[in-house]
């Protein structure tokens, strides 16, 4: 009996130590993640030669908590989330990223109501209206448009605006600047550019203001300890999985062209701005 029971917690714990799990920040809704995610842990399973699940949670700070915690081995952040989380956790190292994440921005967009048109810095016209950001730990949806913000104006968002809230998501942002809910809002470019192809968009109701300048943004991070719990070369074979992924039903989901190298250096001016404008001390 207890050579039985022995045996059951041996296999216990070598099916444990073969699971490997991730997670991602909520820019976007629920089903789109989904949809993205769940294929892509299909994807590693086979690459990996072990069993990958996806953890989801409910907001960017519990993405930071799950995998300081170590209740993921892996995340899918966005340049802020990133910066924080390899801050709180040692050896915590960039592998990867978008083809297009090096060259990221983002767009302030405006209810057809405001008038207002597109311009090359952000105009003072903006004064006064109220005004959504996504999630609050968001690098395209909120630390990059403040700091454009702050540049061009010389004042801070709750200074500038007549209202400041925070939707929680890109997808969010669209919603309630083209319904009115808020006249204008910051959101990625990516997410902007998938729902106008889709036809979620209505140009008539919502339209692109401003265009930030470039800067890093999305990125995976995994701990650093990969390749004592999985077996030396399991970091570098889990990078070269993403970085070869050629599917391009993932691909497109995310929506990436590809993906390419990534190291924490690049991600230092997201830090520097961060702790400019006093989101991270």
């Amino acid at each position: 009996m207890k050579k039985i029971l022995l045996t059951l917690i041996v296999m216990v714990s070598f099916s444990f130590a073969q699971t490997f799990t991730f997670t991602a920040i909520p820019d976007q809704d629920e089903t789109k993640l989904k949809e993205r995610f769940s294929k892509l842990a299909t994807y590693l399973s086979g690459e990996l030669d072990v069993d990958v699940k996806f953890v989801p949670v409910k907001s960017y700070s519990a993405s930071i908590a799950a995998f300081r915690n170590k209740q993921v081995q892996l995340a899918w952040f966005g340049g802020l989330s990133g910066v924080k989380a390899r801050l709180i956790v040692p050896g915590a190292i960039a592998i990867a990223q978008g083809a297009e994440d090096p060259k990221f921005h983002s767009y302030i967009i405006a209810n057809s109501s405001t008038n207002l048109g597109f311009t090359n810095k952000v105009s003072d016209s903006i004064k006064g209206k109220t005004f959504t950001f996504g999630s609050k730990g968001s690098t395209s949806g909120r630390l990059m448009p403040e700091f454009f913000i702050r540049e061009d104006l010389g004042k801070s968002p709750t200074e500038v605006f007549k209202k400041v809230g925070f939707s929680g998501n890109h997808s969010k942002t669209i919603e309630l600047v083209q319904s009115g809910a808020y006249e204008v809002g910051a959101v990625n470019f990516k997410v902007w550019d998938r729902e106008l192809k889709a036809g979620n968009i209505d140009p008539k109701k919502v339209s692109v203001i401003y265009k930030t300048p470039t800067y890093f943004d999305y990125n995976f991070t995994a701990h650093g300890d990969l390749d004592k719990t999985y077996g030396k070369g399991f970091t570098q074979k889990l990078t070269n999985a993403i970085i070869n992924l050629k599917d391009k039903t993932i691909l497109d989901a995310f929506p990436r062209s590809g993906f390419i190298p990534a190291k924490n250096a690049d991600f230092q001016p997201i830090l520097d701005t961060a702790r400019k404008i006093g989101i991270i001390d």
